[in-house]
């Protein structure tokens, strides 16, 4: 098979075919100014010109209108080379025909011409189907390296990425501890020699370093989601909010928040990065709060293969022009004076649901708060149950 690829590669599958197309019109033509038995009736002359001519007609137009199909060229030897293994396959037939006992073939030249060409149509329409065969496992092994490419591109951003935390987390904390230390000396031994502006400008000073740090904390954290990540395991998502809330518990009491949780599910996930998920959904429920205590309600809901978590909060919500970029690293919808933070929470928190293959989104109306909707993959190869806790909990 090898030794007729190469042969048909220099030649052309595609003329072989149109080649064999070509033969069986000469050989019609032959056949037709041949001389023919008497009995034979210029009709049947006919019939016999037209199964001989109209197999090479049709190898003339199936070779000519082969690039208009979607077979890649370099399996036009396929189709070639079956409708030669028909011909052959065919061949044999009949020779084998001739040599047993009984009556023999009344006119060869005419059985051969017929049966040959029709058995080279017959070639052609399998080597169709196989070519078509090779280009769709051509494709798709083109298209499995070109995935393979990309993930070895998105693991080597992922390094890039990698690297550049590591620089944010020392040569540029560096610096700015320096910064961070030498303000707080100024303040120490300078405070009372300082007018009110003073103070006041050495208070933004101090404000300010202080804000990029955390701002290259979360940058820091944000980048590592995917490369320092724990494996997957079975995590009861009770536990995580438990945990959460212990966390969040001067900040509940100070605020007299709410929190109701129906029973939570045990998905498939990495529990450090699943409580910093919580942790901050639920710190900016809230922080964004309006007139009235935060009330906050998590619940799930099963879908197939993952479970649906939402948290709902009564909070001063989101405007709809807003809410495809509060996902966005660095995007800020409030002052610094008005609420703190340092615009990666939640975009921490679609990496995080993101590399659990998930997705989230928000739904919200302003001045009627904001409920935030993502999906987690449930516990495989293993029976499905919540926690043990019944009925909903609140805090």
């Amino acid at each position: 098979m090898r030794l007729w690829n190469r042969f048909a590669g220099v030649i052309g599958g595609r003329n072989v075919i149109l080649a064999l197309g070509g033969l069986y019109l000469i050989l019609v033509v032959g056949w037709v100014f041949m001389p023919t038995s008497p009995e034979m009736a210029p009709v049947n002359t006919l019939i016999v010109a037209s199964f001989i001519g109209g197999s090479g007609a049709i190898l003339l137009v199936g070779g000519y209108r082969l690039p208009r199909t979607d077979i890649h060229p370099r399996f036009y030897s396929t189709i070639a080379g079956w409708c030669l293994v028909g011909i052959g396959i065919m061949l044999a037939i009949l020779a084998l025909y001739k040599f047993q006992p009984g009556p023999s073939i009344s006119n060869p030249i005419r059985s051969v011409l017929i049966l040959t060409g029709f058995s080279s149509v017959a070639g052609y329409g399998v080597g169709t189907y196989a070519a078509h065969a090779k280009t769709r496992a051509h494709q798709l092994e083109r298209q499995n390296r070109l995935l393979e490419q990309t993930q070895r591109q998105l693991e080597e951003s992922n390094q890039r990425l990698e690297q550049f935390a590591y620089a944010a987390s020392h040569d540029l904390q560096e610096p700015l501890r320096m910064v961070s230390s030498y303000l707080e000396l100024i303040e120490r031994r300078y405070g009372d020699e300082l007018d009110e502006d003073g103070e006041e400008f050495l208070d933004y000073a101090i404000d300010g370093s202080e804000r990029m740090k955390e701002m290259i904390d979360g940058l820091l954290e944000y980048s590592r989601v995917d490369t320092q990540g724990d494996p997957f395991e079975p995590v009861a998502l009770d536990e995580v909010l438990a945990n959460v809330r212990q966390d969040l518990e001067l900040q509940i009491d100070e605020t007299n928040a709410t929190i109701e949780t129906d029973e939570l599910p045990r998905i498939e996930g990495d529990e450090s990065q699943l409580r910093q998920l919580f942790q901050n959904l639920l710190s900016n429920a809230i922080e964004y709060t309006g007139d009235e205590p935060p009330r906050i309600v998590v619940s799930a809901e099963r879908d197939t293969e993952e479970w649906i978590i939402s948290v709902r909060d009564n909070g001063i919500g989101i405007d709809p022009e807003d809410q495809d970029r509060v996902f966005e690293v660095f995007q800020r919808l409030h002052s610094q004076e008005e609420h703190s933070g340092t615009g990666i929470g939640l975009a921490l928190c679609k990496r995080i649901v993101e590399r659990h293959n998930g997705e989230i989104r928000v739904d919200s109306t302003p001045g009627e708060g904001t409920m935030f909707t993502f999906s987690l993959p449930a516990v495989t190869d293993r029976v499905d149950t919540r926690s043990t806790q019944s009925g909903s909990t609140s805090t």
